[in-house]
């Protein structure tokens, strides 16, 4: 086999003509606002609901600078997705736009990168969603799930029940197929940002200035470190790309949505992480599952908040799982469909016209993992593999700014390849600062990945091998989902 081989692409041009021509041409119907609220939709959920109690263990008082150092992370990245969405303008996100640009071996390594930072992603906001079951319980009726069935073993349960049930109801829900739209969203949207708005205003209320000394008890290794524990609050801007295909004007509204989805959370963030740690200790937010409900009801002292505060972020969190879990199933339906993956596994069911068998299985699997692994050992994975990918993307630009100068790019990064340079820097600087227990999971990952890539894929690819679609693989039938999920 030559090198070259590696890197066979899928064209353009003819991925694009089927977008314009073929009979599973997406309308283009969806403008700035509501592609940034897909963006904020996707964006908010149990990042900051949660996994912001992780990041207070890491750099204190300080906490909300290392949400604008993971932002900044994000933004260069997010300028090198939209140069690839808006010159692939096609569903599939960065899986996609690589194999139609740098080529199939680094399109697999992105697809079973997403793999995990999907799969991942869906357990460790599960586990989210269960804390925030037993804070609104607590807070609204006086009583809390036993420990036995509420936690990980590691933090002295048995099982994690609630994170198994929303888990693998999703996993039915998506099979079966549940209709959302733009105005859906667009008040899912609403509802997360009113929940952090009225955080915000009653933590203010109550605020204790003297809870941020001393600032920085770690100095800039602790704001680093929490930067890359909490940047799973980010995961999920690169879901706009994902609609693409349905934009009016990739070129302008991609950059806008992508960016501005980005500041709306960061402004929210930053202001949020102030407001909690000024209206409870360090110690009342990292010791908790629900962070922000237990500042409230323990901080403030306003147990009817908290409850409400965590029956909004069960709302909010619920929307997350189902987005990313779809994301997940679709991404791996696409791998299967091109040969990469075994087909059969991505079969459309004849009713529901879903992947059933595939989202099932993979409901089975992250429900296994959010019962049995504890939070902060989730994100650290997902971290990791979403960094990865950014890493990626900015490479990609990069190279195909040489490869195909001539290309279409209605959206072009700025000052390339200084921007995205500076991209691969701040998130290779993230990665350095997770645990190596992390880094060893990654690699056994892509091992495994690299494995099936040389024993299978390398000799089923439907670019090598010339095969058409499997009528029960069928893009119009797998498409269907997008107007239902």
């Amino acid at each position: 086999m030559r090198m070259k081989d590696l890197f066979v692409t899928r064209s353009v041009d003819d991925l694009i003509d089927e977008t314009e021509n073929g009979d599973e041409k997406l309308r283009r119907s969806i403008g700035p606002v509501a592609l940034t609220a897909l963006g904020v939709g996707a964006i908010i959920g149990t990042g900051i609901f949660v996994v912001i109690g992780e990041g207070a263990k890491l750099a204190g008082p300080s906490l909300f600078l290392a949400f604008i150092l993971a932002a900044l992370t994000c933004a260069f990245s997010a300028l090198s997705y939209a140069e690839l969405a808006s010159s692939v303008p096609v569903s599939g996100s960065a899986y996609t736009f690589s194999y139609a640009t740098l080529g199939e071996f680094v399109a697999f390594i992105i697809g079973w990168d997403l793999i995990l930072e999907y799969g991942v992603s869906v357990a460790a906001v599960a586990v989210g969603w269960g804390g925030n079951v037993n804070e609104f319980l607590k807070a609204t009726f006086g009583y809390e799930l036993p420990k036995a069935i509420s936690t990980s073993p590691s933090e002295g349960g048995v099982i994690n029940i609630p994170a198994v049930v929303i888990v693998l109801a999703i996993s039915i829900l998506l099979t079966l197929g549940t209709r959302e739209s733009a105005r859906a969203n667009a008040v899912m949207v609403v509802i997360k940002i009113l929940i952090l708005i009225f955080f915000i205003i009653v933590a203010f209320t109550a605020f204790n200035a003297g809870h941020f000394d001393p600032f920085a008890p770690e100095g800039f290794g602790g704001i680093a470190s929490a930067a890359g524990v909490i940047f799973f609050a980010y995961i999920g801007f690169d879901a706009v790309t994902t609609a693409s295909e349905e934009s009016k004007n990739p070129g302008r509204d991609l950059p806008i949505a992508v960016i501005g989805s980005l500041v709306i959370s960061t402004i929210l963030y930053v202001l949020v992480a102030i407001a909690a740690v000024g209206v409870a200790p360090v110690k009342t937010l990292s010791g908790s599952d629900a962070p922000l409900a237990a500042a409230l009801n323990e901080g403030a002292g306003i147990p009817w908040a908290g409850g409400l505060l965590a029956a909004g972020a069960l709302i909010a969190i619920t929307s997350v799982v189902l987005v990313i879990m779809y994301g997940q199933t679709r991404i791996f339906f696409a791998m299967c469909r091109d040969g990469l993956l075994p087909r059969k596994l991505a079969k459309v069911h004849p009713r529901y016209g879903t992947p059933a068998r595939l989202t099932l299985g993979f409901g089975v699997l992250i429900a296994i993992l959010a019962a049995l692994v504890p939070l902060d050992e989730i994100v650290k994975l997902v971290n990791i593999g979403t960094l990865f990918a950014f890493v990626l993307v900015n490479i990609g630009v990069i190279v195909l700014r040489r490869t195909k100068p001539d290309m279409n790019r209605p959206f072009r990064v700025p000052l390339s390849p200084v921007l995205p340079i500076i991209g691969i820097l701040l998130c290779g600087y993230l990665i350095v600062q997770l645990p190596w227990e992390t880094w060893v999971r990654f690699v056994v990952w892509l091992i495994i990945g690299l494995i099936i890539y040389f024993s299978y894929s390398i000799r089923h690819s439907r670019v090598r091998t010339g095969a058409k679609v499997d009528p029960s693989l069928d893009e119009k039938a797998a498409t269907a989902p997008d107007e239902k999920a």
